[in-house]
């Protein structure tokens, strides 16, 4: 006959509890861990949630199409507000759905390259891209998410041409010749991309051959001449059929630097070469 004692039974007590400090709460001891959230994941599974977003099927009624238009609507004035990982992977979506559409109304002989591959953000903020042609696609999807939302919601609603007109017949262009402008007078070496932070001192000697700003003491009371490169954030182009113009904008001034004339069917190509060559002229004779 076995006698079991039931003391024996009983599991070991815990420990004493320690001090506050040095343990931490439960469930998951060690260092303290941040919520996940889920702006926190990954930009390619951040994306596809954005993407599954998109009804895939027909609605009482509404068709299948209306429904991913609504959605297009809600990415553009409401979740891509909610923070930065949120607003990039809704312009992901956003520009690469309404590209065709802008692309397929720019006027000739008029030229569009809103993302191109030379093309890098400006050190300001991730969200800030250099390539200003960029901000009239952004525009243009502003527009018309609105336009095709208010056609599907009513069939008296006409989309109107006028809508659109300021954008292709002015902004576009301009925007795009003074992309074109940088990339030349970058490879002139009289326009430099440095971010407003880094300072570039004026300069009496010639330009290096990097195209960049060059230095020179003042300590003998040299007068400084002009500056070797201009920064593009401070450019500007005037627009119109028959002539253009780079404008300089420094402390709520503008000044118009140079002019050259055009046919209203020259392609912008040759318009930013002009103002290329001008403009190192310009900087030569001052």
């Amino acid at each position: 006959m076995v006698i079991v004692d039931e003391k024996c039974m009983l599991s070991v007590p815990p420990p004493p509890y320690a001090a506050a400090a040095s343990v931490a709460p439960p469930p998951f001891p060690g260092t303290w861990r941040r919520a996940a959230c889920l702006a926190a994941l990954p930009p390619h599974l951040l994306l596809k949630i954005v993407y599954m977003t998109f009804p895939q099927t027909p609605g009482i009624d509404e068709s299948r199409i209306e429904r991913q238009r609504k959605t297009l609507y809600w990415l553009s004035l409401q979740l891509r507000l909610v923070n930065r990982s949120f607003y990039i992977a809704c312009m992901h979506v956003l520009r690469s759905t309404y590209l065709s559409a802008y692309q397929s109304l720019i006027r000739l002989p008029y030229t569009s390259d809103p993302f191109p591959l030379s093309s890098s953000t400006s050190t300001s903020s991730p969200l800030e891209t250099i390539q200003r042609e960029t901000q009239v696609l952004d525009l243009f999807i502003a527009l018309k998410v609105r336009e095709d939302v208010m056609m599907d919601d009513s069939e008296l609603h006409l989309e109107r041409e006028e809508s659109f007109k300021d954008l292709f017949d002015l902004m576009q262009p301009r925007s795009r010749l003074e992309d074109l402008v940088r990339h030349y007078g970058l490879r002139e070496g009289v326009i430099h991309t440095n971010p407003p932070s880094v300072s570039a001192p004026s300069s009496a000697t010639p330009v290096s051959d990097n195209g960049a700003w060059s230095s020179s003491s003042i300590s003998d009371g040299m007068k400084l001449s002009k500056p070797v490169a201009l920064p593009f954030s401070a450019l500007s182009i005037s627009f119109s059929p028959r002539k253009v113009g780079l404008v300089l904008t420094s402390t709520a001034r503008k000044r118009t630097l140079v002019e050259v004339t055009r046919t209203r069917d020259e392609k912008l190509e040759i318009a930013a070469k002009k103002l290329a060559k001008q403009l190192k002229v310009w900087l030569r004779e001052g």
